[in-house]
Order: structure tokens, then C-alpha cells, then sequence
């Protein structure tokens, strides 16, 4: 293999930050916690949809169209190590690293985007 496809493979294979984080209303103090295998790239992706108005949340959507980009911060709250070895699936994990944050922060009503579950 020449280098550059040395060089891609390994790219292919580095696991991504993982986690979860936060979407903070500067202004009002809501917060929504998200989780993601490529927090960075989630990060990214959810910015994206607000920024072009698309975002499944249409109250957090409804906030950035008033509010403006600058008054959110988004803030990595944990993120998991991954394990040596084959390569797991991390999904789970990150389900229940979001629940323990969702349970310490409660996002819900006033304060946060969240709808609490039944």
C-alpha cells in the first residue's frame, strides 16, 4: 500500500471523541443534552440544522431563530473512554451516559428543550 492509503485507512480506523454534550441558551438557560459517537461531528451536525432552520427540536428552533446563533454555547459535558480490543458497539453506552446527565441536569420545562417521558 502506498502511504496515502496507509495514512486513510488508519484515519478510517481512529475512533472519535464520544460523549455527550450540551446546547445552552445563553439568554434563557435552556439546555439540551445530546449525545454522539463523533461528538465533534454531532456538534457540527446539529449546529448545521439550526443554522438552516431544520432541526427536529422546534422549540430550541424556534429560540436560535429569535435569539442568534451567539447566544448558545455548546459544551461537551462527558466523554467516554473507549475499551482496547475488538471493536464494540458503544451505542448503549452513550444511551445511558445521556440518561445520567438528563436525570443530573433536567432539562425539562423551563429549563431545558426536553419533554419528559410518560
Amino acid at each position: 500500500m502506498d502511504k496515502r492509503k496507509v495514512m486513510k485507512e488508519e484515519y478510517k480506523q481512529a475512533l472519535r471523541p464520544m460523549g455527550v454534550f450540551q446546547v445552552r441558551n445563553l439568554v434563557n438557560g435552556k439546555v439540551m443534552i445530546v449525545r454522539g459517537l463523533n461528538i465533534d461531528g454531532k456538534i457540527n451536525s446539529t449546529r448545521f440544522q439550526l443554522e438552516m432552520g431544520s432541526h427536529m427540536n422546534k422549540e430550541l428552533q424556534q429560540d436560535w431563530k429569535t435569539y442568534g446563533a451567539d447566544s448558545f454555547a455548546f459544551e461537551v459535558l462527558e466523554l467516554l473512554e473507549p475499551v482496547e480490543g475488538p471493536a464494540p458497539d458503544y451505542t448503549q453506552d452513550l444511551e445511558v451516559l445521556e440518561e445520567l446527565w438528563l436525570e443530573k441536569v433536567q432539562p425539562y420545562g423551563e429549563s431545558g428543550y426536553h419533554k419528559m417521558k410518560s
